[in-house]
């Protein structure tokens, strides 16, 4: 099939839950892809921040290919060699104890929310239910993940929601000081913004968002579904503030392409859980453990959280000397490979232009350009970005 067959048939069968953008992608390698064209793109999206080894690294599809040939799915009713394995890796390399696995950052989210209640419940009892989030914050699609969403437009129409959230605003302790009470139970942040912009937080405000926490025996929630796995430089974002929450959710990179989401916890909050409390019929499953483990390792020792730092340096100074011919461009932020330029102006044009020259970048917040490339991204990816973004960006000035 081609572009617009594939459109078409799209348009008649899916549901218009998606802006989609009028392309096809059927192949991918390292950090591009083609379109059913034969049309090629660097692909800064990647997934949104999921192909963070680039698309099909031979690692990952070798060890999903293994896999598939011993072992796809079975119960978790039973122990799972890759699940253990993966859980071991994962504790050892984040500072938590035990690992729960589910197939999304929703899912993540979700088990965090009900694990934070009920540890609160237990040991504090019934009135200690209310867990504060952050503005411009984003956390699932799931009924209590957009209530934990501190963004509007996510929510309107699936009312009525879950009780028991309050937000605040991103990066203001004052605020934070003020929301937190008895009846808080958890307060659950991500260190970088994503689809909120790209807001990076302060280690002032993370610091003294963990103090309040310890003094009102609130759980600290960090959801590292987009900001884990390399992409800032640092296995977890949380290592560059040299800090420990209590919780920490991932998934997006996780499993190198492949659907998988942990919830990790510190084995005096995990061991709330008894069997009954929380499952997931294919979460932990053998297959996206598999892939999960050679994603994993290939970033532990493969160079690519290095790697991720140094070019993420390099095109966040590329990024400011661009920024700096243009009047409509109001900030540049981020950290590691996730990066943001804020806009006086609409972000689409420019998001178009980019893929009309073969770059895939995206937009959030109507006029936050971000850029998302795999780990692995080389030099020269960048400088072509950059020179792509360059050309697109002189148009609008």
């Amino acid at each position: 099939m081609n572009t617009k067959e594939i459109i078409e048939l799209g348009d008649k069968y899916l549901m218009h839950n998606v802006g989609r953008i009028p392309l096809a992608p059927v192949r991918g390698e390292g950090a591009l892809i083609w379109d059913a064209d034969g049309k090629e793109y660097l692909d800064f999206v990647s997934g949104i921040a999921v192909n963070s080894l680039g698309h099909c690294h031979p690692e990952v599809v070798g060890a999903i290919y293994r896999q598939a040939k011993k072992l796809i799915h079975c119960s978790n009713l039973y122990y799972i060699e890759p699940q253990v394995l993966l859980a071991k890796l994962l504790a050892e390399n984040t500072g938590m104890d035990k690992a729960f696995f589910c197939n999304s950052g929703a899912e993540a989210n979700e088990a965090a929310i009900k694990l934070a209640r009920k540890h609160a419940k237990l040991k504090y009892g019934p009135g200690k239910v209310e867990i504060i989030t952050a503005w411009q914050s984003f956390h699932g699609r799931t009924l209590a993940t957009i209530t934990a969403t501190g963004q509007l437009k996510y929510q309107q129409g699936f009312e009525p929601l879950p009780g028991g959230f309050r937000y605040v605003p991103f990066n203001d302790l004052s605020a934070m000081e003020q929301a937190v009470s008895p009846a808080t139970c958890a307060v659950m942040l991500e260190p970088v913004q994503g689809e909120g912009g790209v807001n990076v937080a302060s280690r002032y405000y993370l610091e003294g968002v963990k103090m309040l926490c310890r003094e009102n025996g609130a759980l600290l929630i960090f959801d590292e579904v987009q900001t884990g796995i390399g992409r800032t430089g640092r296995f977890l974002a949380c290592q560059h503030y040299e800090m420990t929450p209590d919780i920490i959710t991932l998934a997006k990179a996780l499993g190198g392409g492949f659907p998988i989401g942990a919830m990790l916890a510190a084995s005096d909050i995990a061991s709330t859980f008894q069997p009954g409390d929380h499952a997931s019929t294919f979460g932990g499953n053998p297959l996206a453990c598999a892939a999960a483990l050679a994603a994993v390792e290939e970033i532990l020792v493969g160079g690519v959280v290095q790697n991720a730092a140094a070019e993420g340096a390099y095109m966040y100074d590329k990024l400011v000397g661009l920024a700096g011919k243009y009047d409509y461009v109001k900030e540049v932020r981020g950290l590691g490979l996730l990066l943001g330029i804020e806009l006086a102006i609409e972000g689409k044009g420019i998001v178009n232009g980019c893929q009309e020259q073969g770059l895939l970048i995206n937009c959030v917040n109507n006029n936050v350009l971000r850029f998302i490339p795999p780990l692995t991204v080389t030099r020269q990816d960048v400088d072509r970005t950059i020179g792509i973004l360059e050309e697109v960006m002189d148009r609008f000035k």
